[in-house]
């Protein structure tokens, strides 16, 4: 059986120590799908203009925020980097006209390592990470997982890595369990529906189709990741719906499979 293409929303990067509906989904993720032989991220944590790979044997754990608890910066997640799988990543993007694809030795940032650490705690699988190019739009992340689709029948895991709805500046002293904004719920339930019903078309302009967009997504980064699971999936299969929960009011922690 080919494994899915996953989307997930990570988070504030104290996901992983604060109890919550999406830290236990995300504690149970090993057990959606079958033990992956490889893991390729994607994170909207790591943007470049053109598509790049990392092919580190060991990637470092990257603490790319500030001001959170010391236990945080305390975390590391040891798995073992996957070079081949970097090189056949490389090799799909750069024939399917994605090129010139680099590869750089980097770590995992913790757009990658949150999800990794509580789906996978025994860091046993290897990994690589691609980047995100937050200059392009929708269609082009969407291409990029068209490309990788063939990655899923060699069992490797494609976990796409974002939030559903993203935009901090509208944190305004939430709690962790407040009742999500209205336009955040909004554009969730539509975010949802269109997945739900394979509304492709729809979720690549969702600029103008979506209700809230600009407000739940100022910019393009955080959602870019679902583009690459969306395309990685089987055509014409309508995604499948994962998890639903809100932290803070304003993040939608929704997760898909795409199959």
């Amino acid at each position: 059986m080919t494994i899915p293409a996953l989307f997930v929303s990570h988070g504030a990067p104290t996901v992983i120590l604060d109890e919550s509906p999406v830290r236990t989904f995300l504690g149970k993720l090993g057990d959606a799908v079958e033990k992956p032989d490889a893991i390729l991220a994607v994170s909207a944590h790591w943007e470049t203009d053109t598509p790049r790979v990392s092919d580190a044997e060991r990637p470092e754990t990257i603490h790319d925020f500030y001001g959170f608890p010391d236990a945080l910066y305390k975390l590391a997640y040891p798995a073992p980097g996957a070079p081949a799988l970097a090189e056949k990543t490389r090799k799909l993007l750069t024939e399917a006209g994605f090129g010139p694809v680099e590869t750089e030795a980097r770590g995992l940032d913790h757009g990658a390592w949150v999800p990794l650490m509580l789906g996978w705690p025994e860091a046993d699988i290897p990994v690589t990470q691609l980047s995100i190019q937050p200059r392009k739009d929708p269609a082009w992340h969407y291409r990029l997982g068209e490309a990788l689709r063939p990655l899923r029948d060699d069992n490797v895991l494609i976990l796409a890595s974002g939030n559903l709805t993203h935009n901090l500046r509208e944190f305004r002293g939430h709690g962790i369990d407040d009742e999500p904004e209205p336009w955040a719920r909004a554009f969730d339930e539509w975010a949802s529906w269109a997945i739900a019903e394979g509304r492709t078309e729809d979720l690549l302009d969702y600029r103008r189709k979506a209700p809230e967009a600009a407000r739940n997504h100022p910019t393009d980064e955080h959602l870019l990741p679902l583009y690459v699971a969306l395309g990685a999936g089987s055509p014409g299969v309508p995604g499948r719906h994962l998890h639903k929960s809100y932290t803070y009011g304003v993040l939608a922690m929704d997760a898909f499979a795409f199959s």
